[in-house]
């Protein structure tokens, strides 16, 4: 799955919800920093299959600069896969960036 995510992404075939723009914004995350972070090294470290809004998914990746991002995104079944939400994990909350505390 994180592949077929990764093409959207490079193709830029995904949006935004209105609470990601608003966290990216007070967040400080760039949208070229979520496209680095999901195209370089990333990984599905939770699933959410269930969703109350729709399969989702919380990927954890590593923009150019070494900034560790968890982004959670719809399914890429979806035409446009939907980011939801975002942010820079915090190390007293998560092992590795991978595994809750």
């Amino acid at each position: 799955m994180i592949d077929e995510i990764r093409i959207k992404i490079r193709t830029r075939e995904y949006e935004f919800s209105k609470h990601a723009v608003d966290q990216s914004i007070v967040r400080e995350i760039s949208v070229a920093e979520v496209e680095e972070a999901i195209d370089g090294r990333s990984e599905i470290i939770e699933d959410y299959p269930e969703d109350k809004y729709g399969p989702s998914c919380l990927i954890l990746g590593i923009t150019e600069t070494g900034r560790p991002l968890h982004i959670q995104c719809s399914y890429p079944s979806r035409p446009l896969v939907k980011i939801v939400t975002l942010y820079q994990p915090d190390p007293d909350l998560w092992v590795d960036f991978r595994f809750r505390k």
